[in-house]
């Protein structure tokens, strides 16, 4: 059953884990050619896989939708190079939860029943328990927090303006909204890293980089936003602390305090019940 809501959550989940991958491998490039750098790599060479697979010029005749397509793509763009710039100060996992404030914002706005609201509860103690606690805890860089902020206005305008787009373009608007945001993101990364963005050390990560980050969670998160309520997709993002958390325990042995397991605890019981109450919704 093409409409099921678990296939849906289920691509949905598997674009935040790639996502996730991506944004540990873009650390990577960092030191060689800076966040405006990774976010030029990211969404260039991820707009030319796209364009290369889907061949979207081939169905633009008549088409309508245009406005939101133009909105999805620009949120595109500077919703990754407000994130990349804020992961320059902030930790992965804070990052993240600030970012999630976004998809947040979409729940709590497109709520229409009391059980919503228990896992939106759920969620804000969640994000809550991710923040640093304690006389020994660092204090928050205030223009990566900035940043951060902007990246979640972006994702919020994402959610929205994708599922507008999608239901114009179909599977072509995440081809159609990479190449857009590219044209915002490459010249920016140009002028930053200049011919640092084509040396050979780079390749290996950028390659990674374009299908972890974009071409695959943006073909998967499109199939995810027209098939799911806007409020249940906010809900279901709040996975993406989560997955930042155990992925940084797996692959790079940063262990969590008891209270950051129990936001994560707190976090995936608010997206399981966001996946039960799914079908209700559609």
């Amino acid at each position: 059953h093409t409409n099921s809501p678990l296939l849906s959550v289920g691509a949905l989940l598997m674009g935040m884990l790639s996502f996730q991958l991506g944004a540990a491998l873009a650390t990577q490039l960092f030191p060689l050619v800076g966040a405006q750098g990774a976010t030029a790599i990211r969404l260039g060479l991820g707009a030319l896989i796209l364009w290369c697979v889907r061949r979207p010029w081939r169905y633009l005749a008549g088409r309508r939708g245009w406005t939101a397509l133009a909105g999805y793509g620009l949120t595109l763009g500077l919703m990754n190079l407000f994130f990349y710039m804020a992961l320059r100060t902030l930790p992965l996992g804070i990052a993240v939860a600030l970012d999630f404030l976004g998809p947040l914002a979409v729940t709590l706005f497109g709520s229409r029943r009391a059980l919503d609201l228990v896992w939106v509860v759920l969620v804000i103690a969640g994000l809550a328990l991710l923040l640093p606690h304690g006389e020994g805890a660092r204090p928050l860089d205030p223009v990566g927090v900035a940043y951060a902020l902007a990246a979640a206005a972006g994702w919020a305008a994402y959610i929205l303006l994708g599922r507008r787009a999608g239901a114009a373009f179909g599977g072509d608007a995440v081809a159609l909204g990479t190449a857009i945001g590219a044209l915002i993101a490459v010249p920016i990364g140009i002028a930053h890293a200049g011919s640092a963005l084509f040396s050979p050390a780079a390749l290996p990560f950028a390659a990674g980089l374009a299908v972890l980050s974009s071409a695959l969670p943006y073909s998967l998160e499109m199939y995810a936003l027209t098939r799911l309520p806007a409020r249940t997709i906010g809900i279901l993002f709040s996975l993406e602390p989560a997955l930042g958390a155990l992925l940084g325990l797996v692959f790079l042995d940063e262990h969590l305090t008891a209270f950051q397991w129990l936001a994560i605890a707190a976090i995936i019981v608010a997206s399981i019940g966001a996946v039960l109450t799914a079908r209700e919704s559609i």
